[in-house]
């Protein structure tokens, strides 16, 4: 009969290794698994953040301005007024402005009969000259606008204004 020498001993030693091997790829599957979750999480949110988008700034306003003016104005006593005013256009942007000088004869035409209707008395004070410069406004807007076009000055400034 053929005997085999086997020590016992072999043969445990053998399991115990067999044993840590599947222990070592376990634990290192795992912590691949997680280094892949936790690159996915860092990766995925920035992209995704919970934090509101920054909007985009708005672009800087375009500064139109208008030839001086020189108007009568009216008056009560008989005597001659004049007002010399310079007007500068606070706009949005080129667009607009390329619609105001396509439109530019009308718009000083209205701005000289805004202009010349006033007294003197309405327009030397503060409050007087933030109501024309208001009044301007919806002038301008009102002379330059089209159905299909329409045109928002944001502000009528006033580079120059003398009243005689």
């Amino acid at each position: 009969m053929a005997t085999t020498t086997a020590n016992p001993k072999d043969l445990a030693p053998a399991k115990g290794g067999k044993m840590k091997k599947m222990i070592i790829i376990a634990v290192g599957a795992i912590v691949l698994l997680g280094a892949g979750a936790g690159g996915a999480y860092f990766l995925l949110g920035k992209n995704a953040s919970h934090a509101p988008a920054k909007p985009a700034p708005e672009p800087p306003p375009v500064f139109f301005p208008l030839d001086s003016l020189t108007v009568n104005l009216q008056s009560d006593d008989g005597s001659m007024h004049y007002l010399r005013t310079g007007l500068t256009l606070k706009i949005k942007d080129e667009k607009v402005q390329a619609l105001l000088t396509e439109h530019m004869p009308e718009v000083r035409s209205h701005i000289l009969l805004v202009l010349s209707g006033k007294k003197p008395d309405d327009i030397t004070s503060v409050d007087g000259k933030k109501k024309l410069a208001e009044e301007l406004r919806s002038t301008v807007n009102a002379a330059a606008s089209t159905t299909e076009k329409p045109v928002q000055v944001q502000e009528v400034l006033f580079t120059e204004f003398v009243v005689q």
